[in-house]
């Protein structure tokens, strides 16, 4: 299994929803049934596409235990 890139997962856990129900909320707590939508519809193109993409990867394979790392240190830098 390919290593997960650090700094995609930093992006993930900064980046805040810029439109929709969830503007405002940070990609990594989007619901499940939401970014199952878009992969549905069509994820937005460039950045926000891919996280949101990677967001749903990482619940899909249950792998939520990468990100509280990176959140708590996010936190301590604000």
């Amino acid at each position: 299994m390919p290593t997960p890139d650090p700094q995609l997962l930093r992006e993930l856990v900064r980046y805040e929803m810029p439109f929709g129900k969830y503007k405002g909320r940070r990609l990594y707590q989007l619901p499940e049934p939401y970014l199952v939508w878009f992969q549905r519809k069509g994820f937005p193109a460039g950045k926000l596409g891919m996280l949101l993409e990677t967001a749903l990867v990482i619940r899909q394979n249950g792998l939520e235990e990468l990100l509280p790392p990176l959140i708590q240190s996010e936190a301590r830098k604000t």
